[in-house]
């Protein structure tokens, strides 16, 4: 997903987006809706989150980071 859009969900929920890194955004809009601030910190092979927004970005996300 591309920064500008997560900075909309951002804004539409009340967090402040400045100075933030897309993975730290992300995790902090997952703690705002009540889910497990996960974005990235485990392979997305592990995941049980099958409807998680942030699903394809996060696999790309943990890919990277190998």
């Amino acid at each position: 997903m591309e920064i500008q859009k997560i900075r909309q969900i951002a804004r539409k929920k009340g967090i402040d987006f400045r100075h933030v890194s897309k993975p730290d955004l992300i995790r902090t809009i997952q703690r705002v809706e009540g889910n497990y601030d996960c974005f990235a910190s485990r392979p997305v092979s592990g995941c049980d989150q099958m409807n998680c927004l942030w699903r394809e970005d996060c696999g790309l996300a943990s890919a990277s980071a190998i």
